[in-house]
């Protein structure tokens, strides 16, 4: 946390907005209902580095794509077009459609050059800086990075140009050079994505919730990030590239969070949590406290005995754990590192001690899959069954429910991925077709599936450029399938092939710190079947093999 300041904190209160003199008026907008916004946890950070400051009146507004009318913002109850500063939170391709809806509805042109003057629209998060291209023509300024590193930063020479009188262009061109931002058509590129804080293995600022809500995805539960990135570099993972080098949070930091704040439950955030040296020793904190908490996903070989007993005792009923690839060969080749062993045995564990849900997430689509990498599934799901029946040892009950979960590969920017072709929506629907056929003799299992169409759209959005942009437009005005069959481009362009060595993506207007060498090295070592080894715990210097030592 930011030395010297109190961080905002607002749990169930609803913000009061301050006398707008001498601030810049911002619409601080997440592109989809408030339930969604209230359990995201960047949009809560952006809202804290802005609302905290005097400079600023901060605004907020939750978008509905479906909802008749303008939207109007949810603590003033002004239109978007009230406001000098837009600024939108970006966290999934589809999002796009709903923030142009509202710019359209509030009467502003959806291009910035259309918009001479103001509103400036300011894009921040993952996609900002994982591909900004399909949005780009209605953006003025991309911040590339983390909100920590530097968004403050610039909200407050945006706010010195704005209050000075000067005009947009010459806002733009006074900002365009400053570390993280992307003003398209403005900037030299590539833009560096901003990391917080010098030490690459401490993460010197964990996100928190300002607000806590019934009405929240995450009913009555403060959010609290324990680790950003992942050391274990599964090719198909974004976060495990866009978000290296991986960073632990300190104990005394979240400690000091939770006195703050003084929580009924915390939902601990994270892409490795049992790889936090603190978990243990944290989790016994909150339940000397006798606060409640929920784990996101764990690594089955962090799941040990001592482990599980005290969540169970903790009142922790619900344990996910990902498995990823279909087959070993899959899993190998996607560098994710599991034994299965480890993964039966901790399926085995808890049906001992009493989970009541299992989720088990498994990946379907991979290039250069096969029916027998299915099969290979089919055989570890009766393992698991058996592993289940095994740990309840004769007892009724014991892990009464399994959630196979079912996501289709989507092939992403600055991943290993970003070369790969995309498996085609039969080809999923009849992957789809035999896992549901797989469940259904067993007992007590279930299936929860991606859409495949969805996933293919998706797809589209995440590898595109800007020649999506009028797609997205469309979409905003009618809706996707509309907008598909009236698009004159060709999604398997985007789709549909593998990508060559030399070709130039449109999202390299970013430069990740993550090398391109490296990402086509482990795109070869994927279609080799060759593991790469993790991030070690020493952290960048030592191991110098990503590139990101050479920013």
């Amino acid at each position: 946390m930011r030395k010297g300041t109190e961080p905002l904190y607002l749990g169930y209160e609803a913000p009061r907005l301050p006398d707008a003199g001498g601030r810049l008026p911002v619409a601080l907008v997440f592109p989809g209902p408030e339930r969604l916004a209230l359990s995201t946890l960047g949009w809560q950070v952006v809202y804290r580095l802005l609302a905290s400051r005097p400079e600023f009146l901060v605004d907020r507004f939750f978008l509905d794509p479906s909802a008749p009318g303008p939207a109007v913002s949810m603590d003033a109850g002004r239109s978007l077009d009230s406001y000098p500063l837009i600024a939108l939170s970006w966290n999934f391709e589809e999002d796009a459609r709903a923030f142009l809806a509202a710019l359209g509805r509030a009467g502003i042109a959806l291009t910035r050059s259309e918009r001479s003057g103001y509103p400036l629209v300011l894009v921040g998060g993952p996609l900002a800086f994982m591909n900004p291209a399909p949005l780009a023509p209605a953006v003025d300024i991309f911040f590339v990075g983390e909100a920590e590193a530097g968004q403050l930063e610039l909200a407050l020479a945006l706010h010195r140009g704005f209050l000075a009188g000067t005009d947009k262009a010459s806002l733009l061109n006074e900002v365009a050079a400053m570390p993280g931002v992307y003003a398209p058509g403005v900037s030299k590129t590539p833009v560096a994505r901003v990391t917080g804080g010098a030490d690459d293995r401490r993460l010197a600022e964990p996100g928190f919730s300002c607000f806590v809500s019934p009405r929240a995805e995450f009913a009555d539960m403060l959010l609290l990030e324990v680790n950003r990135g992942c050391p274990y570099g599964c090719r198909f993972c974004a976060a495990g590239f866009v978000y290296r080098p991986p960073r632990h949070a300190d104990l005394k930091d979240l400690q000091a969070v939770v006195e703050m704040a003084a929580p009924a439950k915390v939902g601990l955030v994270g892409t490795a949590l049992t790889d936090w040296p603190e978990l243990p020793a944290f989790l016994h904190w909150l339940k000397e406290r006798g606060t409640k908490f929920s784990l996101s996903s764990v690594r089955a070989d962090g799941l040990t005995r001592e482990f599980l007993a005290f969540l169970r005792r903790a009142g922790v009923r619900t344990i996910t754990l990902a498995l990823e690839g279909p087959s070993r060969r899959l899993r190998t080749a996607a560098n994710k590192k599991l034994a299965e062993d480890d993964f039966l045995r901790a399926v085995s564990l808890c049906s001992e001690l009493g989970v009541n849900h299992l989720k088990v997430y498994v990946i379907i689509g991979w290039p250069g899959e096969t029916d027998a990498d299915y099969a290979e599934l089919a055989g570890f799901l009766g393992e698991i069954q058996a592993a289940r029946a095994a740990g309840r040892g004769g007892r009724k009950k014991g892990l009464e429910l399994v959630t196979l979960g079912v996501s289709c590969l989507v092939p992403k920017p600055f991943t290993p991925f970003q070369w790969a072709p995309m498996a085609g929506e039969a080809e999923l629907a009849a992957r789809l077709k035999t896992l549901k056929a797989m469940v259904k003799p067993l007992k007590g299992f279930q299936l929860s599936a991606d859409n495949p169409a969805a996933a293919r759209l998706q797809g589209l959005l995440a590898r595109a450029g800007g020649e999506v942009f009028g797609l997205l437009a469309q979409a905003s005005r009618s809706g996707w399938r509309e907008a598909l069959a009236a698009w004159s481009g060709d999604p398997a362009k985007v789709l549909d092939r593998e990508r060559g060595p030399d070709e130039i993506f449109p999202w390299e207007v970013i430069d990740p710190g993550v090398s391109r060498s490296f990402l086509w090295r482990e795109w070869q070592r994927y279609k080799a079947g060759q593991p790469t080894r993790s991030c070690p715990p020493e952290g960048c210097q030592v191991c110098r093999a990503c590139g990101l030592e050479s920013r």
